[in-house]
């Protein structure tokens, strides 16, 4: 019976120390997440670190990541037609409820894998053959060792792929004996972010004073709850809205989710993205400052 995905993904207890995992998500692209992320590395000095948006991964700009090793990842087999076999009867193409057989040959684009042409080909002309759909990567940094990945181009599987740099970067973890694990992870609420807050021990949600961001961190929060996963707030440029940083702030305290900090607009951080370093090391005051006191507030709650 497999191993459910809560309990490989949840709190592990090794000897004397217990290791903890802290997912940056945020509901949606563009709110200065990674930067945050690659500042709390910065910060931790002693963490194992994680890429787990697979589909847009760029903490590995600002960490400047020495690759180790480099693995394939298998997504959903595809259609192979072997065309010695093949007597072009057009079963197959017929048969294709996605109109990926064109000329007796197969587009990998569009094939699903479901293996319909498989099981009717009368010639047994075509195969199900494995299909590398992205690559997942070991690295150390500066700031630790990263475990990232990059899904191909239009393709699927992402939340197993963020599964297998969870269970990997877990490994790590605790082959190293480290007590604390940072996940940047993807924006929205879709099957790769469900796939990586399961069972950490804090989500810190990082949002923006617009309309956009409110909304989408309503359902951030929503996605936590229902998951039953702790989580906090980070509001990123509150100082642009002010009103509508407010507004966030009141709709927290409703919920009775903490907003453990707030981070000023601050364009020396948008300077140390350019540059490729993370922000804290940058510079100092303003932005530098807040996201300090937002790691030292997320480091109480990860050892409360």
């Amino acid at each position: 019976m497999a191993t459910p995905i809560i309990e490989i993904m949840g709190r592990c207890r090794m000897g004397a120390y217990e290791m903890k995992e802290l997912v940056i998500i945020s509901g949606k692209g563009g709110t200065g997440k990674t930067s945050i992320v690659g500042s709390f590395a910065a910060l931790a000095e002693d963490a194992i670190l994680a890429d787990c948006d697979v589909d847009a991964s760029d903490l590995h700009l600002l960490l400047q990541p020495v690759i180790k090793d480099r693995h394939d990842f298998l997504g959903m087999k595809k259609a192979l037609i072997a065309q010695a076999l093949c007597t072009q009867c057009g079963i197959c193409e017929s048969n294709c409820r996605f109109d990926a057989i064109q000329g007796f040959r197969v587009d990998p684009f569009s094939c699903e894998g479901c293996g319909v042409c498989y099981h009717l080909c009368p010639q047994q002309a075509i195969q199900m053959v494995d299909n590398v759909c992205g690559q997942w990567f070991s690295a150390v940094t500066p700031y630790g060792p990263l475990i990232y990945a990059r899904l191909g181009i239009g393709e699927e599987n992402s939340g197993k792929l963020v599964a297998e740099v969870k269970k990997q970067t877990k490994e790590l973890a605790q082959s190293l004996s480290k007590e604390l694990i940072i996940i940047d992870g993807p924006p929205g609420i879709g099957c790769p972010v469900i796939a990586t807050i399961a069972g950490v021990d804090l989500v810190l949600v990082i949002t923006e004073p617009t309309v956009a961001g409110l909304h989408d961190l309503v359902r951030v929060l929503q996605l936590a709850n229902h998951f039953q996963v702790p989580a906090a707030v980070c509001i990123n440029k509150w100082d642009l809205d002010e009103e509508k940083s407010e507004e966030i702030e009141a709709y927290c305290r409703e919920q009775k989710v903490e907003v453990i900090g707030r981070i000023p607009f601050d364009r020396r951080m948008t300077e140390a993205i350019i540059q490729g370093i993370p922000p804290v090391k940058y510079g100092s005051g303003g932005a530098m400052e807040a996201i300090q006191r937002v790691w030292q507030k997320v480091q109480n709650h990860l050892q409360a």
